[in-house]
């Protein structure tokens, strides 16, 4: 007589496999939109916006550290092994995601902080003088200040990027398992750094600008889903299942309403009536498009959790 030992009946697994929590989303949209807020502020400092004062490339730098800071804290919560995380830097595995996403974490640091050294804020530089000449001389070589804005938006593409890599290289969850999601994540990400520059930005010409890139980011956001949509249900059954807990099941409500609606319709419909002077600008539009894609994220990492390669009979 053979025995067979399963762990179907383990709480985290059967119905659904439920082993990350609000960690993991947290961590992706924080890491997201500190990525487009990177590629942005190293567009300014490469284009030469950055010679205006009130430039928005000094102030998001600062921000993007607290943020990913914030995204860390998030990613060490809901690590089982805290103690040997360090571990990670030991070694680098070219195979796998996770050692790239530690990597690429420990170089974008130094990029913002280099960003943030061109021109650093008052209370810094009260408190370490010397920052005042180290800016006076990166700002004179026009060249340095042009290659730190590539740096930042090189390291803010990959950032951006991992954050669906890292989700899409499991092949178990069928509702990851798509070459689009890293293009979703950070097209998602860029558009919802530019809500936010948009947001705070204090020069009039850079906020209008940046909303009509979120326009654009928010409609390529919505051709990725069309296209990644079409990749599940032209796929087989367990992915087309997949699709469907997003389209018609229960995470559905969630995906139309917060996502779709409320996190890109809406805000594009104000936003294209403000950018064409109909309305006047309102914050309302850049927050919706904030919270939306912090609910894509926890939608997609919960979703991804309950899908499975199982038929139904085998449930």
């Amino acid at each position: 007589m053979h025995e067979i030992f399963t762990t179907r009946h383990n709480p985290h697994i059967d119905p659904s496999m439920t082993m990350w929590g609000w960690e993991i989303p947290v961590y992706l949209f924080l890491g997201g939109m500190v990525a487009g807020m990177m590629i942005i502020a190293g567009y300014f400092l490469f284009s030469g916006r950055h010679k205006e004062s009130n430039c928005s490339c000094y102030s998001i730098p600062f921000t993007s550290f607290i943020l990913l800071s914030a995204g860390m804290l998030a990613l060490f919560l809901d690590l089982s092994h805290k103690p040997y995380v360090w571990r990670l830097y030991t070694t680098f595995q070219i195979t796998s995601p996770m050692s790239w996403g530690a990597w690429i974490l420990l170089l974008v640091y130094p990029a913002l902080i280099a960003n943030i050294i061109i021109r650093p804020p008052s209370w810094m530089t009260k408190r370490i003088p010397k920052l005042v000449d180290v800016s006076g001389k990166i700002q004179a070589h026009p060249f340095l200040v042009k290659n730190i804005g590539i740096l930042n938006m090189i390291l803010g593409m990959m950032l951006g990027a991992y954050t669906g890599v890292l989700l899409s290289t499991m092949g178990a969850r069928p509702l990851w398992n798509t070459s689009l999601l890293w293009v979703l994540f950070l097209v998602s990400g860029l558009s919802t750094a530019a809500a936010y520059v948009h947001l705070v930005a204090k020069n009039k010409a850079e906020s209008e600008l940046l909303a009509k890139a979120d326009n654009g980011f928010l409609v390529v956001e919505l051709f990725v889903m069309v296209m990644l949509f079409l990749g599940l249900l032209s796929s087989a059954g367990p992915h087309i299942e997949a699709a469907q807990l997003l389209l018609s099941g229960p995470y559905a409500p969630a995906f139309w309403v917060f996502v779709i609606g409320l996190g890109i319709v809406i805000p594009l419909g104000i936003q294209l009536l403000a950018v064409n002077h109909k309305i006047k600008h309102t914050p309302i539009a850049p927050i919706m498009v904030i919270v939306g894609g912090l609910i894509l994220r926890f939608v997609i990492v919960s979703a991804g959790q309950y899908s499975h390669w199982f038929n139904a009979h085998f449930k």
